[in-house]
């Protein structure tokens, strides 16, 4: 689930790009707090100081999940059931963005655009 750290190492050069939005799902701030929860993620001092620390850096438009994201993530073509890749990509789909993932699961889906983050 390294997407879920897209917040640490975004794919700079597409991002940085003045035309460029940063989006972020409320799933990819609850998958952070998940990982540092079960110590697969060191987020200092502690996870909620840090979140809202790149928040506030960052200032993205928070991705709504919204009904037809809830209804597209039961429709999109993935090959597994992750609850949380499957509304990040009804996400991506719903509000036609691309989804910047080091999940190679996420980055094999023709379903909608995405990008490498490696």
């Amino acid at each position: 689930m390294l997407y879920l750290l897209v917040l640490l190492a975004l794919a700079a050069e597409a991002l940085e790009a003045s035309s460029s939005e940063l989006w972020l799902s409320p799933i990819t701030t609850w998958g952070c707090l998940l990982l540092a929860t079960k110590g697969r993620a060191r987020l200092e001092p502690d996870p909620e100081v840090w979140l809202r620390k790149r928040l506030e850096e960052l200032r993205p438009i928070e991705a709504p999940v919204n009904h037809e994201v809830v209804i597209e993530s039961e429709r999109i073509d993935l090959a597994h059931q992750d609850p949380a890749d499957r509304f990040l990509a009804a996400t991506a789909v719903v509000f036609d963005l691309t989804l910047v993932t080091a999940d190679d699961r996420l980055l094999k889906s023709k379903s909608f655009a995405v990008m490498p983050n490696k």
